[in-house]
């Protein structure tokens, strides 16, 4: 079957989105030996999940065209601290703290660069 095997995330400014990811999620960010700027993410070898990118965008974030960078939810185990942690880093909470009856607490929020993405924490007691 199909499936979600890397992710990309664009932005105006690689440096600083850099050291949000890595602030926020401890993530390693390298950047690529190839001809173009681009840097791989790993995000982790002992769960589950896929690893990415952080590459430089081909136009600025209008929100007129509707483009949306790139929307990935990533598993956090505390919501709440989570949140913290990116506001303090210079992201924005988009779609607050929100119970998923049997499933967890979920939250959607801007990073540095404008993107928007989800935090999840598992919790089958949410209500």
């Amino acid at each position: 079957m199909p499936r979600v095997v890397h992710f990309e995330i664009s932005v105006d400014n690689p440096e600083r989105a850099i050291k949000f990811y890595k602030t926020i999620f401890d993530w390693t960010i390298d950047k690529w030996g190839g001809t173009m700027d681009y840097w791989l993410i790993s995000s982790g070898k002992d769960e589950s999940g896929i690893d990415g990118a952080i590459m430089k965008r081909d136009k600025p974030l209008s929100g007129k065209d509707g483009l949306i960078a790139y929307l990935c939810t990533i598993s956090v185990p505390s919501v709440d601290e989570f949140l913290k942690k990116i506001i303090q880093a210079g992201g924005k909470v988009v779609q607050p703290k929100t119970a998923i009856p049997g499933i967890g607490y979920y939250a959607n929020c801007h990073d540095t660069e404008g993107n928007i993405f989800g935090i999840m924490q598992e919790d089958p007691n949410a209500k």
